[in-house]
């Protein structure tokens, strides 16, 4: 049976052992690393099915982690970091981290979320059946490409934000609640996962629409959700 291998990036020995003893208990396997370099070290070496990264690290911010290894993997990555200002969630998001938990956190959760991102990493859902690209006026996606454009040139999505297009697009002309797109996309539909979903959509927005601030493809549903609407 195979055993998920995780990287553990973080220079708290405390909270090292506390993921160690978690990590154990689950039966996963796992490396850990104690700074950026050491991070993206094993990153390249260890081929890890999920990276748990703290941002405060000794010699480089977690952000600029992130930003490298998206440069070459779509590797899931859950942020544990002691930052829970609203800036520090959106600046690590948007450099393609997956998720985002802040300290002191629950190891239940923890848990969930690794299995969620564990789940991600193994499978494709974001291709509708039957489709190979979709075409909504400037705004296509070529799903067996994994890749989206508007006006031609391509748009440069996190994995996340990718997986969001798809999920609003498949559906198009429907409202998606909330937790419906909470679950299509993280896998769960966590209370605190709702300032993820914000985040994403604002960083979404920038990229495919002119004015964001007036949107023409996502629409908000005030408490409810969100709707893709056929341009």
């Amino acid at each position: 049976m195979y055993k998920p291998k995780i990287l553990i990036v973080e220079d708290d020995p405390a909270i090292t052992n506390l993921l160690r003893t978690t990590l154990d208990t689950q039966e996963y396997q796992y490396h850990t690393a104690k700074n950026g370099a050491g991070a993206l070290l094993e990153a390249v070496s260890y081929n890890a099915d999920v990276i748990i990264l703290d941002l405060g690290l000794p010699d480089m911010d977690g952000v600029d982690i992130i930003h490298k290894i998206r440069t070459w993997s779509s590797v899931p990555i859950i942020v544990v970091s002691a930052r829970s200002e609203d800036a520090d969630k959106v600046s690590a998001l948007d450099a393609g981290a997956d998720d985002y938990l802040t300290k002191p956190f629950s190891i239940d959760e923890l848990l969930a979320r690794l299995r969620v991102a564990l789940r991600r990493s193994r499978s494709d859902e974001t291709a509708p059946q039957g489709e190979s690209v979709y075409h909504n006026g400037e705004l296509s996606i070529d799903y067996a490409a994994g890749c989206a454009y508007l006006n031609g040139e391509e748009l440069h999505l996190t994995p996340i934000e990718y997986k969001l297009l798809c999920v609003l697009a498949k559906n198009t002309g429907k409202v998606l609640t909330h937790n419906y797109i909470l679950k299509e996309v993280w896998g769960s539909a966590w209370a605190s996962d709702m300032p993820s979903l914000r985040v994403f959509m604002a960083t979404l927005r920038k990229k495919i629409e002119k004015k964001p601030s007036s949107p023409q493809y996502i629409q908000t549903h005030i408490g409810i959700g969100y709707r893709m609407i056929r341009k």
